[in-house]
């Protein structure tokens, strides 16, 4: 049953399958990329019609199902290339449908699982995130105004076009950043724009560097970071950001988040919501992904966010899609990982490795190939707020480069 799947899902690329048995089939047109996959137990082939988007990934991790030829890359590209004809597979189908009857269990989100959630994945040894993030430890797209711009830089470019949409042309504006990570967004804040910075995240690990980094920046008066949800905030500010933390709310949980924007933002306030979405309509989040990497994690639509922020009596003024520049940012991460493999094996072993490769090419290939895609939305109380024009955003962008910082310095 397994090979009659794949004989009708690849059609692009070649994919050798070698059985348990030793028995070998060819499945593609023969073009690149050409993988060879051997399955080391006889079992594995009907364990993998269980559940095939979470039961394959599963036993190329445990090693039940090898890559003898190719890389583990080649295999989601592969895949992925082929994605219209694997989501249109009977069997495939069937799964995702009983994937989307029961999303509401687990998209119950109280504070006691937002932070076993969190744990999971954010608290994690710093040391390997230290193996393929960029010194400031951002953890999410990166901006590349350029093909070759190095990931350094267009980590810095995207805190830079974040900040542009934020109007921080006045000093001491109070601003909250909502999934604060490693703090280097507060950070760049508090510095760039002399902005008053309070940070919050579930992330015990997280909070703790953030707090270190602010201290030996000097930046203790401006720059605070609270290991406490969002929820739990009771202050009003001038300006809220949050990057990466949407895709971690639920879907259940949107009309929550966005009324607890609406009290937290004075009536003059702006919100930049930086979050990975889905181009196409509503789906259930990839069953390894929240199973292994992101145990609650659940991408949105834009038609569902939306109608949330209208529910809350809010006004969206600005959309901006990312399109392939989170497929850019992991390929980056990806590579480094490679660098750095070994370490990573020695930190943890040779199954965490295959896992982790399996999630940073897997992300990168569903933004190539699957519809994924980064939106960045500025959110308002007032339709008056935001000026008509985005004038402002590149005037800031420019005041704020490294040309201008040089030139000024000169």
């Amino acid at each position: 049953m397994l090979r009659r799947i794949l004989s009708r899902v690849i059609s692009v690329g070649s994919l050798e399958l070698i059985g348990a048995d030793g028995h070998k089939e060819i499945y593609g047109n023969g073009t690149e990329p050409k993988v060879t996959l051997k399955i080391q137990k006889p079992s594995v082939e009907w364990t993998v019609l269980i559940n095939p988007l979470l039961k394959f990934p599963e036993a190329v991790m445990e090693g039940n199902i090898t890559v003898e030829q190719g890389s583990i890359r080649d295999l989601m590209c592969l895949l992925m290339s082929n994605d219209q004809e694997i989501k249109t597979d009977p069997l495939i189908k069937t799964v995702n449908r009983l994937l989307r009857q029961g999303p509401s269990l687990r998209q119950f989100n109280p504070l006691q699982r937002a932070r076993k959630n969190v744990a999971h994945h954010y608290d994690l040894s710093g040391r390997l995130y230290d193996l393929f993030l960029d010194p400031d430890k951002q953890y999410s797209c990166a901006y590349f105004r350029t093909p070759d711009t190095s990931l350094e830089n267009a980590q810095v470019d995207k805190k830079r076009h974040i900040a542009s949409k934020l109007l921080l042309e006045q000093s001491d504006l109070e601003v909250l950043d909502i999934g604060s990570g490693w703090g280097g967004m507060g950070l760049y804040l508090a510095q760039e724009a002399s902005s008053r910075v309070t940070g919050v995240t579930l992330s015990v690990e997280q909070h703790k560097i953030s707090q270190e980094r602010a201290r030996e920046a000097g930046l203790e008066d401006r720059c605070r970071f609270d290991l406490r949800d969002y929820r739990d905030e009771t202050r009003s500010f001038d300006r809220i950001v949050s990057v990466g933390m949407f895709e971690h709310v639920g879907k259940k949980n949107y009309d929550e988040f966005f009324a607890k924007i609406g009290d937290l933002m004075t009536d003059d306030g702006v919100c930049l919501l930086h979050s990975i979405g889905n181009f196409d309509e509503p789906a259930p989040t990839n069953p390894f992904i929240r199973k292994y990497i992101f145990p609650g994690g659940d991408v949105p639509s834009l038609s569902e966010v939306t109608a949330a922020v209208e529910r809350a009596g809010l006004f969206i003024t600005d959309i901006e899609i990312l399109r392939l520049h989170y497929a850019e940012t992991l390929r980056h991460w990806h590579q480094r990982f490679l660098e750095k493999r070994e370490e990573a094996k020695a930190l943890y072993d040779e199954r965490f490795c295959r896992m982790w490769e399996l999630y940073l090419t897997g992300c990168e290939m569903s933004f190539r190939y699957q519809g994924l895609m980064v939106f960045q939305m500025q959110i308002s109380k007032r339709l008056e707020t935001v000026p008509l024009t985005r004038d402002y955003m590149v005037d800031w962008e420019r005041a704020h480069s490294t040309d201008a910082q040089a030139q000024a310095a000169e």
